[in-house]
């Protein structure tokens, strides 16, 4: 009954659901407030950090649904991961396809239009857009330090190093492309 319940909420559960699940997995117990900063240190890399009021209201769906456990009252309201929780949130892993990403880049669109504006617009906007992906970097590569010592195969952050180093390797090809960009929109190439 258990797992087929779990994979018929793994059908019906939006995707921020399963984010704020695999950030209760690492076995400790978090109030909203601190889910909510967890996400805003990890998931804003490569997905969208939820805002307060989701976090809180994804937490009462999924307490509702018995995925997480409700500890205390009030302010001091904290969550972990039921077993059944991680059963959902592993048949999800497991059975449900991950679907191709879609760019959705602010960047990129605006220099799809770039013909409307001078060049020194678009230049000035990648320039930006080089500093602001400087600052992310520096800020993924104090996410990696913080995960040193723990990382190692078999390690309860692992996983989650990896994705930092792909984030930190992405920003780099990023770093590339955009400085390509820069250099053919300058030489008229």
């Amino acid at each position: 009954m258990g797992q087929d319940l779990s994979r018929d909420q793994s059908r019906h559960l939006p995707m921020t659901a399963y984010a704020l699940l695999g950030l209760l997995s690492f076995g400790d117990e978090l109030t909203g407030y601190e889910l909510k900063q967890r996400a805003d240190r990890t998931l804003r890399f490569y997905w969208v950090s939820p805002a307060m009021s989701q976090v809180y209201s994804e937490l009462e769906r999924l307490h509702d649904l018995a995925l997480v456990r409700r500890h205390g009252s009030g302010r001091t309201t904290s969550y972990s991961l039921t077993p059944m929780g991680r059963t959902t949130l592993t048949t999800w892993m497991r059975e449900t396809p991950v679907g191709f990403p879609v760019l959705k880049h602010p960047v990129a669109l605006r220099l799809l239009l770039g013909a409307l504006v001078d060049p020194e617009s678009i230049t000035g906007m990648l320039r930006d857009h080089l500093a602001r992906l400087e600052e992310e970097r520096t800020d993924l590569e104090k996410v990696r330090v913080s995960l040193r010592g723990v990382d190692r195969s078999g390690d309860g952050f692992r996983y989650p190093a990896l994705v930092a180093d792909w984030g930190l390797s992405y920003f780099d090809h990023e770093r590339t492309i955009i400085e390509d960009l820069l250099h053919r929109i300058e030489t008229g190439t």
